[in-house]
């Protein structure tokens, strides 16, 4: 493989298996919690772990609380940062024998109780729909008469499902470039994408696209924009293939099943499932099955299958909600606050019943300068039903995301309570 530092100084294969080598001895003989910042770090902490047949944990959060949650699961563990990985001084481990298969990672999301629900992850399943991630982006890149080693810029981190498969297997795995930092900011991300030759991939979220879309910045050829995380709005991704001169493919997937289909959202609505995934719907969610997913996953999303394979997303399985005898979907619901001129980001949601009571009407947080929450709930009743214009609504600098641009539903209380604490009732 290839990597680039955010520096532009080029380390190729020969060194890159150098540094894994000589990573390799890594103490302990548990599993390793990566939280490496600099992506070649975690990329030469990660080969290092697969050397040795070792499963690396991906931690929810890099938060020292979070953290020690983690290592308590999972006795004798061991945590590996950038300084342990650039001590990279001494001869290299020779290479163990063949592991074959092993649980190479395991992701963590959020359980219905607050616990982390652990998501493993085989070395031989990972190599499987890298394959097929890898597929899609040189199909594409096929389709434009692209040629030569595409080369990723990332402004997600290695530790989430979503930067695992696109950042580091891909560039492990099936040969791709990757640039060593994670960039932010537009003009960091132009900056990065100047760093790399062609054809450039870069891999991101609807979040920090808005922001480069929005921007002044000068970009560099873009042969492809990858995006996850949440869904994307049609006209965002066609502003974004204009704005960067790139195709856009949006991939759907989970920590439970990584990626499981792809999609040209400024052109299709259905997404396009990888051959050999099964999709059924059940109660609640859809279930999905493939040779590499053993005993099949369940997903929370609602999935309506078309005759010729493709699928719609129509929500979550928890996304419609009930007020005085009325349904609505909590994704629409966002969907038409943002729409309000003015309103710069926004989120619904619906907080807990009291106890022993009804659920309740539903809250929201809204990014919206010179707007006030009063001015925001007489626009919204203008389109929705009256039940639904939420109640509290609370205008904030920012909503709680997350680095991979989610919405954790605890940040979400956390944020609204201390909003509504803070504000005099008649400003709702």
């Amino acid at each position: 493989m290839h990597a680039i530092t955010a520096g532009g100084r080029q380390v190729g294969p020969a060194e890159f298996s150098r540094k894994a080598g000589v990573a390799a001895p890594i103490p302990g003989a548990g599993s390793i919690v990566n939280l490496c910042e600099d992506r070649l770090n975690f990329l030469v902490a990660f080969a290092a772990a697969m050397l040795c047949g070792r499963t690396v944990l991906l931690p929810q959060s890099r938060a020292p609380a979070a953290v020690a949650e983690l290592r308590s699961r999972y006795p004798g563990s061991t945590v590996v940062d950038d300084s342990s990985v650039a001590a990279d001084d001494g001869a290299p481990a020779a290479r163990p024998d063949e592991h074959g298969d092993f649980i190479a990672a395991i992701g963590h999301t959020s359980g219905s109780t607050g616990v982390p629900v652990a998501h493993a992850k085989s070395y031989r399943d990972l190599g499987t729909t890298t394959e097929l991630n890898a597929g899609a982006i040189r199909a594409e890149l096929a389709r434009q008469g692209a040629r030569g080693r595409p080369y990723i810029v990332a402004t997600v981190p290695p530790q989430h499902m979503y930067g695992l498969e696109t950042s580091v297997l891909l560039p492990l795995l099936a040969g791709f470039g990757i640039h060593g930092g994670k960039p932010l900011l537009p003009a960091d991300v132009a900056a990065a994408l100047a760093e790399v030759p062609a054809p450039r991939v870069l891999v991101t979220t609807p979040v920090h696209l808005r922001a480069l879309v929005g921007s002044g910045a000068d970009f560099p050829a873009v042969a492809i924009v990858v995006s996850a995380t949440a869904p994307l709005e049609r006209e965002l991704a066609a502003r974004a293939e204009r704005r960067l001169g790139a195709a856009l493919l949006e991939f759907f997937g989970s920590t439970e099943t990584c990626v499981i289909a792809t999609r040209r959202t400024a052109r299709e609505d259905r997404w396009r499932p990888y051959p050999g995934i099964e999709l059924a719907a059940q109660a609640g969610g859809t279930a999905v099955r493939a040779p590499w997913l053993p005993g099949g996953r369940v997903l929370h999303d609602v999935l309506e299958v078309r005759g010729d394979g493709s699928f719609v997303a129509v929500g979550r399985g928890g996304d419609v909600i009930e007020v005085a005898g009325k349904r609505a979907s909590l994704a629409d619901l966002t969907r038409r606050l943002r729409s309000i001129d003015g309103v710069a980001d926004a989120v619904v949601f619906q907080p807990p019943a009291r106890p022993g009571g009804a659920a309740g009407r539903c809250a929201a947080l809204v990014v919206a300068p010179g707007l006030t929450a009063r001015e925001i709930a007489r626009r919204m009743r203008a389109l929705v039903d009256a039940v639904f214009v939420p109640r509290p609504i609370a205008v904030v600098d920012e909503l709680p995301r997350n680095e991979v641009g989610k919405l954790p539903r605890e940040r979400l209380l956390e944020a609204i309570a201390t909003a509504s604490a803070s504000r005099p009732r008649r400003g709702r």
